[in-house]
């Protein structure tokens, strides 16, 4: 039995979603025009919005999900690649709150695979006000003599301790960083498990982690397993510095401690 599973609480509804056969949407033959909102095209490209909201505006205290794709439309742009234009709501999944936000990708067609461009905004996102959390958690671990180390976020039953909260959250920003870079018209990827996250010493006033993270593609029902190192605080956000894909392993293999 697999000892990895989602979030309890994915960032967005999947009940609705249909994957209709991806491997046979080839680009030649994908849909253009309007799209079926709860179809897998408009919701792949739904969930790139997301990783892109989330490198733009998360914080360890506001997190972004897509909640539901209001309108799409696909074209093809020439032999360059196809350009999708979304109506969205998106909800910040700590606060319950949600807005509406209208979107652009791009995915750019070729033998590299190369990542999608995004043009999203949602200023609304930052009324939710987290300065207050954000620095109480920076000045506590910024002075913590005793560097923070977790593993298993969530662990096998769906449970994370309240005060490691924030740690996952960040877990799922870096995260963010790649799952933008690697998504392309045939992925859809969801963050199952930050299987080890822990801080390293604090440089220019940069909180640092080194993080191993399981991303769970949901097309190919594959678990990949990624090293990041990044740095975050209040005034600069998580910036990822390095990040490396892992060997495959076997899905049923329990993650190494990467310390």
């Amino acid at each position: 039995h697999s000892s990895y599973r989602q979030d309890t609480t994915p960032l967005f509804d999947t009940s609705q979603l249909s994957i209709a056969s991806p491997c046979t949407e080839t680009f030649n033959v994908m849909a253009t025009g309007e799209l079926n909102p709860n179809h897998y095209p408009a919701r792949r490209a739904a969930q790139v919005v997301q990783h892109y909201l989330n490198t733009r505006y998360g914080s360890p205290f506001r997190l972004i999900g897509v909640q539901k794709v209001h309108s799409a439309n696909a074209e093809d742009v020439a032999d360059s690649g196809r350009k999708y234009q979304l109506e969205l709501s998106v909800k910040e999944t700590i606060s319950n709150t949600t807005e509406n936000c209208s979107a652009e990708l791009f995915f750019p067609r070729g033998v590299e695979q190369h990542s999608p461009k995004v043009q999203a905004s949602c200023e609304a996102l930052l009324k939710i006000d987290t300065k207050a959390q954000e620095e109480a958690l920076y000045q506590e671990y910024k002075r913590n003599q005793s560097l923070v180390s977790a593993q298993n976020l969530p662990d096998s039953h769906g449970r994370i301790a309240p005060d490691m909260e924030p740690f996952w959250q960040l877990g799922i920003l870096a995260s963010s960083f790649i799952m933008l870079n690697e998504s392309n018209e045939n992925t859809l990827y969801n963050v199952a498990q930050v299987a080890n996250i822990t801080q390293l010493a604090t440089e220019d006033d940069q909180l640092k982690f080194d993080c191993h993270t399981l991303l769970h593609d949901m097309v190919s029902q594959e678990i990949i397993h990624w090293k990041l190192l990044f740095t975050w605080s209040p005034p600069e956000g998580v910036k990822v510095l390095q990040m490396e894909k892992l060997p495959h392993r076997h899905e049923q293999e329990e993650p190494p401690n990467t310390n």
